[in-house]
């Protein structure tokens, strides 16, 4: 695709990055075929390549509009067109480019200001614990709109008390610890049994997508920092095999940071090392087979067959596409969706409470999709995905972390199956 880029854009990082990327499209529509949105909605601007020509021409000079913003605003970030691409176009960086550049010449209206602002600073405040488990007490009188949004109060499992030589790092993140505390159990657990001690750092919090995806690029890269100053000490640790993700769509980010941080004269280099050494626990999986099979095999089989549904940053944005198969592989019954296993299921961050009308649909289309029967679990690999399908779905939706950990022939006698105990008050606890 030719370009002329205006000249307020031609010398900026923002302008030359997209330029790149704008070169690549060959006007092809393979994107817009396996776009979520379109699908529903029949509007070429409501495609990738639809939306990479309203950018192109704001770039180029034309006047950003309240419809362009609009359309924008409509993309999900899945990035199944990325997969799709035959010429690697990095669709999810132009579009958040894109939404920049839009959003500094459109101004919102105050209830859209007021919305954004209170997700970017209420979901990755000290209050969200807490507010949070307000709703849970009370969520029975809630109207059904937050009782979606609310998931029900569960006792949080032990955790283990073993150490280990082996280590591995984990995100404390910002919503999963209060909505779905037993994820961190659980892979502290799982981790535990193949013996590697899970360690989290007091100092890091949200991973800073949530505020990226927003175009609130500099709260995003101070929250990026904020989490490589407190993971380099840790990451020199003799025995720290890395840094281990149990939320997908943090993965991502976190595995991005070397990028977004590449003209960064004091953490370039640190986000790249850190990037390198990030995996999705999905994508350790295979290596922890030959460990897991023998202490899993006897109840694997027993566990309610599971239906899988791989989160779009993990098939899309890591190109990590074999959970399914690998948790075959431990002994449990699984499956994908009957159709349209690649297609977003509507939470996409944020996008659940900023688009409900076009999340609830794509909710609909997935959960028909996925068609759970009464006897099986749903199970994901992101907190987004796993409240959002609970809130429509008639099946229990679990992390797949916590349904290995349920297999598990319980390897520590400290940490006993659904015992009811808080988790640590200081995050370091679990070092």
């Amino acid at each position: 695709m030719q370009t002329q880029l205006a000249p307020a854009f031609a010398n900026t990082a923002d302008g030359q990055a997209a330029e790149a990327i704008l070169r690549k499209c060959v006007h092809c529509g393979f994107c817009t075929a396996t776009c979520p949105t379109y699908q529903l909605l029949g509007d070429e601007l409501d495609g990738p390549r639809g939306r990479i020509y309203l950018i192109k021409q704001v770039l180029e000079g034309a006047p950003a509009t309240a419809s362009t913003q609009q359309h924008l605003d409509r993309c999900l970030t899945c990035r199944n067109c990325e997969t799709t691409c035959p010429s690697g176009v990095h669709y999810g960086e132009l579009v958040d480019i894109g939404r920049r550049v839009v959003d500094a010449q459109v101004p919102r209206v105050w209830w859209q200001r007021a919305l954004r602002a209170a997700l970017v600073h209420g979901l990755t405040s000290a209050a969200f614990a807490p507010a949070m488990r307000l709703g849970q007490r009370v969520r029975a009188w809630l109207p059904a709109a937050l009782q979606a949004k609310v998931p029900e109060a569960q006792p949080t499992r032990a955790m283990p008390t073993r150490t280990h030589a082996k280590k591995m790092l984990l995100l404390a993140g910002c919503v999963q610890p209060a909505m779905l505390p037993n994820v961190h159990v659980a892979t502290a657990r799982v981790l535990d049994a193949m013996g590697i001690q899970a360690v989290l750092a007091p100092q890091a919090g949200c991973c800073g997508a949530l505020a990226y995806h927003l175009s609130n690029e500099a709260r995003a890269l101070q929250q990026a920092r904020a989490n490589i100053d407190a993971w380099w000490p840790l990451l020199q640790q003799d025995g720290m095999q890395g840094l281990l993700m149990n939320a997908s769509g943090c993965g991502v980010m976190v595995k991005d940071y070397g990028h977004v941080l590449r003209n960064d004269p004091v953490y370039a280099e640190r986000a790249a090392h850190i990037s390198a050494m990030t995996r999705d626990a999905a994508e350790c999986l295979p290596q922890w087979l030959d460990t897991l099979q023998p202490l899993v095999a006897a109840k694997a089989a027993q566990q309610p067959a599971l239906v899988v549904h791989p989160p779009c940053t993990l098939q899309h944005g890591q190109q990590v596409n074999d959970l399914p198969a690998q948790l075959a592989a431990l002994g449990f019954a699984t499956r994908v969706a009957n159709t349209d296993a690649h297609l977003c299921c509507g939470s996409a961050g944020t996008y659940s409470v900023l688009q409900p009308k076009l999340s609830q649909q794509l909710r609909q289309r997935k959960l028909q999709a996925l068609a759970p029967k009464p006897a099986e679990v749903v199970v994901s690999a992101n907190v987004g995905c796993i409240t959002h399908l609970q809130g429509g779905a008639s099946v229990p939706v679990r992390h797949w972390l916590e349904v290995l950990d349920d297999a598990l022939s319980n390897p520590n006698p400290s940490a006993t199956p659904g015992h009811d105990t808080p988790l640590p008050a200081d995050p370091t606890a679990l070092a």
